[in-house]
């Protein structure tokens, strides 16, 4: 029997980065890409958040960002390939972004079955073992490590799933999902604020996913007696629940109790991300059959980043008090507690560890670590942040290629860097640590 090949391989973006595609006209008309962003054929229906507030209408995914992955697919295709007749499948999980993540994830569930399916088709695989015990291995870009974490939770024994690896990934959240409900823009796009896309970002259930629920950075005005927890409505300033009421009136199938409709919506999309949250905290990688060494997260810092957020009261209702000194990156001070304070420039070092990992696990990198030939992408990561090109840093390939495959680096042409204030340094592959930038 030949050798087995590495299993095929699904690459799981994040939110916003999949093409969104109107069938509805003939022929088909994107609403969503690189450049085209139509909020008002996107926006959801305030009776009903699975579908288009302007109908009729019928939005679905199309293909995933290439700025963002053409890179990374071409990369693992390549290089995970043993000989050139027998390539690696590595295939991208295009999604519609705006959903609840249940409904993603088991449309991805549905994705490694068709995935496994395909891989017994080819020659090389049939040859081999993989019939026998088929998988899949995951990659996952921001909101995908979410969706991969809740899908591995769903599935259970069920889940045909070897290794997985995450890239900057907000499994506590970050405070930039709050900044894009309550101003429309945020480090989640590089889009200039209009009152269409804040429409759009409150009506957008994913977006609730994406809430911090980390312990620090949340920081309420003592006294207040407001609630501690950004899942409970009634921590919210009003402006957020009277302009959905004004969006219902407008597109809501009813003329009255607009207000009472959108606290309704607003609460149940927050109980929604709450619940989803509560899951991937309570998750543990052996209820899918996997351990750490199977779950290479890596993590992204040095780069100014959102690390706080203050809530407080202004006639006697909730505001949040935005401010620039709540974006700082103390990547270079000499206290863990300091250091901490950073991330990839959306999220915060906090809102990046996982619960079912050790914080020992986990590999942190930086715009440092871009080569010398990277020049464009450490520009651009200067100008559109860290976080949406990470995915296309060299050594990350390498090192995914390396978790991926299980082998070594002879050369070091792999490192990474421990979490501030983890005493040991446990990767699930040999990495040369580096100490300081």
């Amino acid at each position: 029997m030949a050798s087995r090949p590495p299993d095929p391989v699904i690459v799981v973006p994040g939110i916003t980065a999949t093409y969104l595609r109107d069938d509805y006209p003939l022929p088909p008309e994107t609403v969503w890409s690189v450049l085209r962003k139509d909020y008002d054929r996107i926006a959801m229906h305030p009776d009903n958040v699975a579908f288009e507030a302007a109908q009729p209408a019928r939005v679905r995914s199309d293909q995933v960002f290439e700025i963002a992955y053409k890179e990374l697919i071409a990369e693992l295709r390549h290089n995970l390939s043993p000989r050139p007749d027998q390539s690696v499948p590595v295939y991208p999980f295009s999604y519609d972004w705006r959903q609840p993540l249940e409904i993603v994830e088991a449309q991805l569930a549905a994705f490694i079955d068709e995935v496994i399916e395909r891989t017994r088709l080819l020659r090389h695989y049939a040859a081999s073992d993989f019939d026998t015990d088929p998988k899949v291995s995951l990659v996952g870009h921001s909101m995908g490590g979410l969706i991969i974490a809740g899908c591995l939770d769903t599935l259970a024994s069920k889940a045909r799933v070897g290794k997985v690896a995450t890239l900057a990934s907000p499994y506590r959240g970050s405070f930039e999902a709050v900044i894009k409900v309550i101003t429309g823009t945020s480090d989640l796009g590089a889009s200039p604020p209009s009152s269409r896309e804040r429409e759009s970002a409150r009506l957008t259930p994913a977006l609730y996913h994406l809430i911090p629920s980390m312990s620090r950075g949340i920081e309420i005005e003592a006294g207040s007696g407001l609630p501690t927890s950004l899942y409970d409505p009634d921590l919210w300033q009003p402006s957020i629940v009277d302009t959905l009421a004004e969006y219902v009136k407008q597109h809501g199938l009813y003329r009255k109790d607009h207000r009472d409709q959108a606290m309704t919506l607003f609460s149940a999309m927050l109980a929604t991300a709450r619940a989803h949250r509560q899951r991937l905290e309570k998750f543990k990688l052996d209820k899918a059959g996997l351990t750490s060494d199977d779950y290479l997260c890596v993590v992204g810092a040095d780069s100014v980043t959102r690390v706080s957020l203050k809530v407080g009261l202004h006639r006697g209702k909730p505001e949040f008090a935005l401010s620039s000194k709540d974006r700082r990156n103390l990547w270079d001070k000499p206290t863990p507690a300091e250091r901490r304070q950073s991330g990839d420039g959306t999220v915060p070092l906090e809102g990046a560890i996982p619960a079912f990992l050790d914080e020992s696990n986990l590999v942190v990198v930086t715009p440092d670590d871009y080569g010398y030939w990277e020049i464009g992408d450490r520009a651009l990561s200067r100008v559109a942040g860290f976080h949406g090109i990470l995915p296309n840093m060299d050594m990350v390939h390498r090192m995914l290629v390396r978790f991926l495959t299980g082998s070594g680096d002879r050369h070091g042409n792999t490192w990474g860097r421990r979490i501030p204030g983890a005493t040991e340094w446990r990767p699930p592959i040999k990495l040369e640590e580096k100490t300081k930038k």
